[in-house]
């Protein structure tokens, strides 16, 4: 059965100022800010909640169908889709707008300046869970407002369980619209920044939204993660790297293992686990679809790491 992944496609612009932004910002100016930066390292990677989360899921073996919308541009992303094996047949492409793209500007000090365009992502609300057959698992991840309020409401409706994922788009929501996605969901995963916003704007405390739902898990980075589910809270350890090199995706990653263990009926030690792994192999390379992790060796680093076999 398949794995409806609800979120967006882009493209992600990555740019690199050999020089520090602090050096050319002028504190007493900035009311009249106007600089250009040389970049002379520039490279594109494919990117995307969704297209992150299925890129992983299908690694691990998992059967991840992507909904989207995409721009005119799209077709660089279409031939990279079809290599891989991802279905588009659920990806909708919006006439005369351009896929969801952030640019991103990046000092020697690791400072970013970004600017991030929605296109298409905005017309996400025409797409239709009802229009995916045979999906057992669903997941909204951030997305266009209307498409994630909407998909969150067809899953419900449809009795498809799945997790809500507001990530960076959790901001366009208020309190009463979050719980409402809570009390939708059958799972709810977010970061240490996002789970203090939603318990901010809903007067909620992690714990007692966490009764809400089968589980709720939050990430803390290095310090690891913490799922919270049938009145239990399991510490789930971080996997060290021997090089942090980039943290773009690992928390997609870290999803796509939430929901092969949770399509697969595993215990939440070791779905969180193998969760954990995922976002480990994704942090020690550049992007998030660039990374690599075979059958075999899955099984060997999860026991390496944790000191006991993957049954998945």
């Amino acid at each position: 059965m398949n794995t409806l992944i609800c979120g967006s496609l882009a493209y992600d612009t990555i740019m690199v100022f050999h020089d520090h932004f602090k050096n050319h910002i002028l504190p007493e100016q900035i009311h009249i800010l106007n600089v250009a930066f040389l970049v002379p390292d520039m490279r594109r990677e494919y990117g995307g909640c969704a297209g992150n989360i299925a890129y992983n899921l299908r690694m691990i073996g998992g059967e991840p169908l992507i909904m989207a919308t995409v721009g005119d541009d799209f077709q660089p992303y279409t031939e990279r889709l079809e290599r891989l094996g991802l279905s588009q047949e659920h990806v909708r492409r919006i006439p005369e707008t351009f896929t969801a793209q952030a640019f991103i500007t990046t000092d020697l000090a690791d400072n970013q300046i970004t600017a991030f365009h929605p296109g298409a992502m905005n017309y996400s609300h025409r797409n239709h869970v009802r229009d995916a057959d045979e999906v057992s698992l669903g997941i909204v991840a951030p997305d266009g407002r209307d498409g994630m309020l909407q998909h969150a409401r067809e899953f419900q409706e449809a009795g498809i369980p799945f997790v809500f994922d507001p990530g960076q788009g959790l901001p366009m929501f208020n309190g009463e619209e979050l719980m409402k996605f809570v009390e939708m969901a059958d799972y709810v995963a977010l970061n240490d920044y996002e789970a203090q916003l939603l318990q901010e704007r809903t007067g909620r405390k992690v714990e007692q939204l966490a009764k809400l739902v089968k589980a709720l898990i939050v990430t803390r980075g290095a310090q690891g993660s913490e799922i919270y589910a049938g009145g239990q809270r399991h510490d789930i350890p971080c996997v060290m790297v021997n090089e942090m090199v980039d943290p773009t995706g690992c928390g997609d990653a870290y999803r796509a293992g939430l929901l092969y263990g949770i399509g697969r009926g595993l215990d939440w030690v070791t779905t969180g686990r193998l969760a954990s792994l995922l976002g480990a192999v994704k942090i020690a390379s550049r992007g998030g679809q660039n990374h690599h992790l075979a059958c075999e060796e899955l099984h060997a680093r999860f026991k390496e790491h944790f000191g006991m076999n993957f049954e998945g």
